[in-house]
């Protein structure tokens, strides 16, 4: 029986062959390795590659987000208290984030067939707050699972009422989309006032451990945040802000470097595996996700980088049977994951204020989620397996 593993970090460690060791030996054998020529490097090529004018190497993605908020609280744009539109239905870091720097999470329910957020649910989600007492001043837009958000109707809802749009890409490294109505099209980074991007070695562009980097066209934003990230410190000694420890490493802004080049190619990998299954898997009890919206630039980018492919799985009754079909892909030596188990208002760490509300549509996700694996090194008889094992699932009756 073949075993597919949901993503086999060593697998891609490999598929680099000797370019990892070299660049992190190079990283020793300067004996710098914090904040230099490795790292400025890195953030000059990220953000050419978003589109975007700065990128700021911090020391992950939660600490992307939270520096991004308290750069804009700094700057006068928030104030403690304010509120954030957040996704009902995200990993727990994004509402973290919004928390840390002493800002409200104020939940909106994702568009169930998407799992993104919609106009109509940020529209809901701003009324909301309004009618609660809670005042608005930024959206916090999640690229969950690889998709993007219709950012550009986001903005002009943000824009009319001076809102701060923001992105969680941390799950979206090289998604783009076509702008409104025009032929421009833009890349996750660069739809919005800032994002966060997380470089967790299990992402689509992975560090060797935990890396992130803010990514803005906002020149102050840019230099308020690498100042928190270095104990809100310019020049050595002289603190400004009362900042934070927040910094890419040498070596790991190397390794990045090393693997940013391949980003696209295997992105469009990803994309190819996605069709396969949304071609061939039928399943009555197993609901597939949107396909992804092609973009007619001249790469043929694509809105979803399929960082995770989610399926969701109901029995005609309206049961969850997304267990039962983990335990059935398992015996078949088929890795799977879930994406996320408990929604943000239902942990320990939020219910007191968020739980006994209730967000429906996060619930029911979670309740059915699971997420196939999908990773550009996959094999033709990996693809085959995991179309097989889901089109042979009936349920949980099938002994």
């Amino acid at each position: 029986m073949i075993q597919v593993p949901y993503y086999p970090l060593k697998r891609v460690v490999e598929s680099y062959g000797q370019e990892l060791q070299q660049a992190a030996t190079r990283v020793v054998d300067s004996g710098w390795f914090i904040r230099g020529e490795e790292c400025a490097s890195f953030e000059t090529a990220f953000a050419e590659f978003c589109g975007a004018k700065y990128c700021v190497g911090v020391g992950n993605g939660l600490e992307a987000l939270s520096l991004i908020l308290k750069g804009y609280i700094e700057l006068g744009r928030l104030e403690p208290g304010d509120g954030v539109i957040v996704p009902s239905n995200t990993f727990i870091a994004t509402w973290l984030a919004v928390k840390a720097a002493g800002l409200i999470p104020f939940p909106a329910e994702p568009e169930e067939k998407s799992c993104v957020l919609t106009l109509k649910s940020v529209e809901d989600a701003f009324t909301n707050a309004r009618l609660s007492g809670v005042c608005i001043k930024a959206i916090l837009a999640v690229h969950l699972y690889g998709r993007l958000c219709p950012m550009d109707r986001l903005k002009g809802f943000a824009e009319d009422r001076n809102l701060l749009l923001l992105e969680d890409a941390a799950q979206a490294h090289g998604a783009a989309m076509k702008w409104g109505d025009s032929d421009e099209v833009r890349r996750a980074g660069n739809l919005g006032d800032a994002a966060g991007f997380s470089f967790y070695p299990g992402k689509n562009l992975g560090a060797l451990g935990d890396a992130g980097a803010v990514v803005t066209n906002d020149e102050s934003l840019a230099v308020v945040v690498r100042k928190l990230g270095n104990y809100g410190s310019e020049k050595k000694y002289v603190h400004e802000f009362a900042g934070e420890n927040s910094r890419l490493d040498e070596i790991q802004a190397a390794v990045l470097s090393v693997k940013l080049p391949r980003l696209d190619e295997e992105n469009r990998r990803r994309n190819e595996i996605a069709n396969r299954y949304l071609a061939e898997i039928k399943n009555p009890l197993v609901r597939l996700p949107l396909p992804a919206e092609i973009s007619q630039d001249a790469e043929e980018r694509a809105s979803n980088v399929w960082h995770i492919f989610p399926v969701h799985c109901e029995l005609p009754n309206g049961e969850s049977c997304r267990d039962a079909l983990r335990d059935h892909l398992s015996a078949q030596g088929i890795e799977t994951l879930i994406h996320y188990p408990t929604p943000p208002h239902f942990q320990k760490a939020f219910v007191d204020v968020y739980g006994a509300t209730g967000y429906p549509v996060a619930e029911r996700l979670a309740a059915e989620e699971l997420s196939l694996p999908l990773h550009p090194l996959m094999t033709e008889e990996e693809i085959a397996a995991v179309i097989a094992g889901v089109n042979g699932f009936k349920g949980g009756l099938d002994g």
